[in-house]
């Protein structure tokens, strides 16, 4: 039996790295950029793909060691993530391959990051820590997928994808200004590697929080 998804004890977001106010604010431009899409007829799986292209690109620039460049396709990456869910929702073209195609292009993308991340710190111990960072970024998403699919909310934690994007901007950014990009990379890392797991753990305590909630509301109906 799914677990309802209402339960009104419990708290559906939690505290977030990047501001609410912020992320809503990204998400009312890309929504009103994603209209003029619509009126081009915009394709949101071919959306999907571009926004994979760009993580890949971002990937390769992080092995060629080009910070600038790798933080403008990480930002191009994270915007055609957006993008194609708001250009599918406001074409009434939303359907569940589109969902799961989206989804699974997003985890491609982020391999191909932290593929160029670790081929550009083959020769440093810090590769070792990149396993453990994607290792976190799938705990997060998977977490969140199960959650969902038990009935409950799995949008909660420290560390969501927006979170991981802008911190990979942060640290391309830093180690172009610094010109220490394998620093700043490693502290950029072990913040996502970190917070990531702690988000997966807090959904999965989530879900039992839940699960106690539920039954003591069945005994108390009984």
């Amino acid at each position: 039996m799914k677990l309802k998804s209402d339960v009104s004890s419990l708290s559906r977001k939690g505290f977030r790295l990047l501001p609410e106010k912020v992320a809503k604010s990204f998400i009312i431009l890309a929504d009103s950029f994603s209209l003029g899409l619509v009126r081009r007829r915009a394709n949101p799986n071919a959306l999907s793909i571009i926004g994979l292209i760009m993580g890949m690109a971002a990937g390769f620039f992080f092995a060629r060691e080009k910070p600038w460049l790798a933080a403008l396709f990480v930002f191009l990456c994270g915007l055609f993530d957006i993008l194609d869910g708001k250009v599918a929702e406001n074409s009434g073209r939303r359907s569940l391959f589109g969902a799961i195609f989206d989804s699974s292009l997003d985890r491609y993308s982020e391999f191909f990051i932290y593929l160029g991340i670790a081929f550009y710190l083959k020769h440093h111990w810090s590769l070792w820590l990149i396993f453990f960072t994607f290792l976190g970024s799938f705990m997060v998403s998977y977490t969140r997928a199960r959650a969902e699919g038990l009935g409950l909310a799995g949008n909660i934690g420290l560390m969501q994808r927006a979170e991981r994007m802008i911190l990979l901007i942060a640290g391309a950014i830093a180690g172009a200004i610094l010109a220490d990009l394998r620093t700043s990379m490693i502290v950029v890392l072990i913040i996502i590697t970190a917070a990531s797991h702690i988000t997966a753990w807090q959904r999965i305590f989530y879900v039992r929080q839940a699960e106690r909630e539920r039954a003591k509301s069945q005994s108390k109906e009984v």
